[in-house]
């Protein structure tokens, strides 16, 4: 049996008509940028998150940096971000001339360890960003206290995790903005680089459609020096079509994830653990062995893809040597690079097809 690590064929082909229907209607009416596509996406994606405004913008990493920008971070300031994570949430930080303070995350869950974030605020902290990684929403009753008592913003990076709940609230809800990503990979997915901010404050949200729109608040004004970064009409339309069906696309990951968490039983694999009265969406099923190499081949030889999320720490990068982290500064980090392994998770996966990649991972 041959089981690819993703699979977007059970959705495509389920959703083409609504796909198709979404491009004529764009092609038709000919207008592309800023347009009635936009505008209705972003009024159903902030109501879906729970949140007052939405706007649309080029990618998951302008939508983090375009909210640092409006916030005032920038030169001689720090953010704190989890040492775990994709290297767009310190690219942020850097874009705006902030420097990335990294915390370490908790082994059980890959999320940032709010017992840890105290530690590491100076004078010259203005943000968390916390990022549900993989799906699973970080603890943000006590990183939201930390934050008030500190005076710190809280940007999420909602990258993996659109429709994830803590303790009942929609993730991106909490901090005073949140970055979503469309890349196609996503649960919620456009055709092509997308992405969002969602917030309850409109002076923010006017503030960022403006400096994604060149710093522009009407034509040829230009209250800001901004960048060019916006959702354009085309992968509005695609989003909207898909939006519908997000909730009952993560439920069917749900069912896969219950599955692997109740029936993987080998001491040498970790499986994740989700924390009390959360609801994860599982954008990556991540589970970590000491031999991951040796288990990465020994499921290839079984048919089964695998990806790892992610091999080289951040702290570690060529590109953030400025930093000057050494290895083994941030070990829980560098330990999860090196053991971390996701298995299949996707919407359309077949009953067989879990249990075969369950039998798999028992039998080695």
């Amino acid at each position: 049996m041959k089981i690819p690590f993703a699979s977007f064929l059970p959705m495509e082909k389920e959703l083409a008509y609504d796909i198709s229907s979404a491009f004529e209607r764009v092609y038709t009416r000919s207008c592309y940028i800023n347009g009635m596509e936009d505008k209705n996406f972003e009024a159903a994606f902030a109501k879906y998150c729970e949140t007052n405004y939405c706007v649309g913008v080029g990618n998951g990493l302008d939508a983090l940096m375009l909210i640092l920008k409006a916030l005032g971070v920038g030169k001689g300031d720090e953010v704190i971000v989890p040492s775990n994570t994709y290297i767009a949430t310190a690219l942020a930080v850097t874009y705006v001339g902030a420097v990335p303070i990294f915390v370490e995350p908790d082994i059980r869950t890959f999320n940032i360890n709010p017992l840890l974030i105290e530690e590491k605020i100076t004078n010259k902290t203005k943000a968390i960003i916390p990022v549900h990684l993989y799906g699973q929403p970080c603890e943000m009753e006590p990183i939201m206290k930390i934050a008030r008592e500190h005076r710190l913003y809280v940007v999420e990076d909602c990258a993996q995790a659109h429709g994830a709940r803590y303790k009942g609230k929609k993730i991106g809800s909490f901090g005073n903005a949140a970055g979503f990503s469309f890349y196609p990979g996503k649960n919620l997915g456009a055709l092509g680089d997308a992405g969002a901010v969602v917030t309850n404050d409109k002076e923010l949200a006017d503030k960022i459609r403006a400096l994604g729109n060149y710093g522009s608040d009407y034509k040829y004004h230009h209250i800001y020096k901004g960048n060019n970064s916006r959702l354009d009409e085309l992968q509005a339309a695609f989003l909207m079509a898909k939006l519908p069906h997000l909730d009952r696309m993560n439920s069917e990951r749900r069912k896969i994830a219950d599955r692997y968490l109740n029936e993987i039983k080998n001491s040498q694999i970790l499986l994740p653990y989700v924390i009390p009265e959360v609801e994860p969406v599982w954008h990556v099923f991540s589970i970590c062995c000491k031999k991951r190499e040796d288990l990465e081949k020994y499921l290839a030889n079984y048919g089964i893809g695998t990806n790892k999320h992610y091999p080289i720490p951040i702290h570690l990068q060529k590109c953030y040597q400025d930093l000057n982290l050494a290895k083994n500064e941030l070990p829980v980090a560098e330990n999860i690079s090196a053991t971390q392994l996701s298995i299949p998770i996707y919407y359309g996966m077949k009953e067989n097809e879990v249990s075969y990649v369950i039998d798999a991972l028992n039998k080695y």
